[in-house]
């Protein structure tokens, strides 16, 4: 049996210098929309959360610009592969032995440590600001939510906006920018170098990385599939049990788990069928969404032949941003792509339509006016790639907005 290899002070020393020069290294990039909601001096935990290569690191470096001479370590680095949670305390020794004393600890993917949750909760408790990232969203609040409840500010970071999309190329807002946003997506490295086997290599990074790995999954090939599947048919219905068949697996509870891992690697999303119901709406259908429209397009050729579900996926991922409010689809005699739900209430009716045209005008606005009618909404939103209109029904007021208009307003 392999004996794992103690991490010395003195590696420690010599990684955390290494690790301060690298940094040099790299820029700064766009400055983030988020940036501009964080503050730092709370004496709170502050969570950078999402999924690979969004950009959380970058973001990270940004906010350390702003306070002088900050404390960091990133755990991603392989050369601390067997650190462990009685490692924090020589960590911090070092950094005091190296740097003058700070109040502001910055930690670079630091679910990769079990139990890192209970320094971090010290150094809260000694009135310190601690600034973390992470890739996993279920490991994170499960491990908040123990020891850190009360003490912790958690911020989610998706691939760029539209708005920060343009900042970075530094395109013009309007149709022609927009067409390439909604095919190359936001993730920042992608759109500096136009690889599309960066965007492969990623999809297979977080599944290795952020799934294999963490889960320890023994079915590695009916995970690749199921990933490839469910990005294939993004905006369409799936059940477990329909899964279950189509992959040969004999438990519905690894087909439960292998879903549950993709939306806690912030890779896909599940969106429920409305229903005041719990108990069916955990029974009925539910719409599977990817977390980038490039990561999509480069892994499914489908896909990425289908203008109107790109547009979608869009769309769900702008609301999605919001993690304040619940996103549902409605569906009862007609079908309405989503409802956003505020509170108690559902605030919104919103349906997405590539091209608002003869054929398909009936049954985009019964499907709208269906779920306003159930919500009592007197304003509908129909979402299009360039088209614009406003008009009444007897009195629901409906508006046709083009997405890259919306997503200014959004951003």
């Amino acid at each position: 049996m392999e004996t794992k290899k103690m991490i010395t002070r003195e590696d420690l020393i010599g990684i955390v210098k290494l690790q301060k020069e690298e940094l040099k290294q790299f820029g700064y990039g766009v400055e983030r929309e988020k940036a501009k909601e964080l503050k730092l001096n709370l004496q709170f935990a502050l969570i950078l959360s999402g999924v690979r290569r969004s950009g959380k690191s970058t973001l990270m470096r940004q906010l350390m610009k702003k306070v002088k001479g900050p404390y960091y370590f990133n755990f991603e680095d392989p050369r601390v592969i067997n650190f462990e949670v009685s490692d924090f305390q020589k960590l911090d020794e070092v950094f005091r032995k190296l740097y003058d004393k700070q109040e502001y600890y910055f930690f670079d993917e630091i679910q990769n440590v079990p139990k890192w949750e209970l320094f971090v909760r010290r150094l809260v408790d000694s009135k310190k600001n601690v600034i973390i990232t992470g890739s996993n969203a279920s490991l994170l609040s499960k491990e908040l939510g123990t020891r850190l409840t009360g003490r912790h500010l958690t911020y989610e970071i998706f691939p760029f906006s539209y708005k920060e999309f343009l900042y970075f190329t530094k395109e013009k807002q309007g149709i022609d920018s927009f067409n390439r946003y909604l095919f190359d997506g936001g993730f920042p490295e992608y759109l500096r170098v136009h690889f599309p086997n960066l965007l492969q290599d990623l999809l297979k990074d977080i599944i290795a990385r952020d799934i294999v790995t963490r889960h320890k999954v023994r079915n590695v090939a009916t995970l690749n599939a199921m990933a490839i599947y469910l990005i294939t048919n993004i905006g369409k219905e799936f059940s477990y049990n329909a899964l279950k068949k189509l992959f040969k697996l004999g438990s519905i509870n690894s087909i439960i788990s292998f879903v549950s891992y993709f939306e806690d690697s912030y890779l896909l999303f599940t969106v429920p069928r409305f229903d005041y119901s719990m108990k069916k709406r955990i029974v009925f259908p539910k719409k599977i969404y990817c977390i980038d429209n490039g990561l999509a397009s480069k892994n499914s050729t489908s896909f990425s032949q289908d203008k109107g579900r790109m547009l979608e996926n869009l769309v769900f991922i702008t609301l999605r941003r919001n993690k304040r409010d619940e996103i549902y689809y409605f569906k009862e005699n007609r079908e309405c792509d989503f409802v956003v739900r505020n509170g108690h209430e559902i605030a919104k009716a919103i349906q997405v339509c590539y091209d608002f045209n003869d054929d398909n005008k009936d049954r985009e606005i019964e499907g709208l006016q269906e779920a306003m009618t159930r919500f009592k909404l007197k304003e509908g939103l129909i979402l299009t790639y360039n088209q614009e209109d406003e008009f009444k029904i007897g009195h629901y007021a409906i508006k046709v907005k083009p997405v890259w208009k919306w997503l200014l307003s959004k951003d």
